[in-house]
C-alpha cells in the first residue's frame, strides 16, 4: 500500500526535522524540558506507526495508531508550548504543526476507515 510508505517517510522525516529544529533553540532551564518532551513525542509518532505495521493483528494495529495519533496531538501541544517561548522561531514552529496535524489527520483517516469496516 502506497500510503504506507509514504506516512513511514513523512513520520520519519517530522521526527527529523524537530530535531533539528531542537538543536537550534536555547537550551536554557525552560527549554531543555520542552525539548526533551517534544523530542520524545514527535519520535513516537513514527515508531508506533512502524510497529502498527509490524502488528499481530487488526487489534493491534488499530491500537498502535491510535498511540500515534496521540502522540501527534502531544507533539502539536509541546510546539505550542515552545512557540509561546520562542517568538524568533515562529515560522519553523508554524511549519511543523502543520504537518504534524497533517500526519494525525492522515493517522484519524485510516482509523476511521477500519472502524467503519469493522461495523
Amino acid at each position: 500500500m502506497e500510503y504506507k510508505s509514504n506516512l513511514k517517510d513523512r513520520t520519519l522525516e517530522f521526527a527529523k526535522r524537530t530535531v533539528r529544529f531542537c538543536r537550534k533553540l536555547s537550551t536554557d532551564v525552560v527549554n531543555r524540558k520542552l525539548i526533551d518532551q517534544l523530542v520524545r513525542s514527535s519520535a513516537s509518532i513514527g515508531a508506533n506507526y512502524i510497529e502498527a505495521n509490524d502488528c499481530l493483528g487488526k487489534k493491534d494495529f488499530l491500537f498502535r495508531l491510535r498511540i500515534a495519533r496521540k502522540e501527534s496531538k502531544e507533539t502539536i501541544f509541546w510546539l505550542e508550548i515552545i512557540k509561546d517561548g520562542n517568538p524568533n522561531s515562529i515560522d519553523e514552529i508554524g511549519y511543523l504543526i502543520l504537518e504534524c496535524t497533517e500526519l494525525r489527520n492522515m493517522l484519524s483517516s485510516i482509523i476511521k476507515k477500519l472502524v467503519s469496516n469493522e461495523s
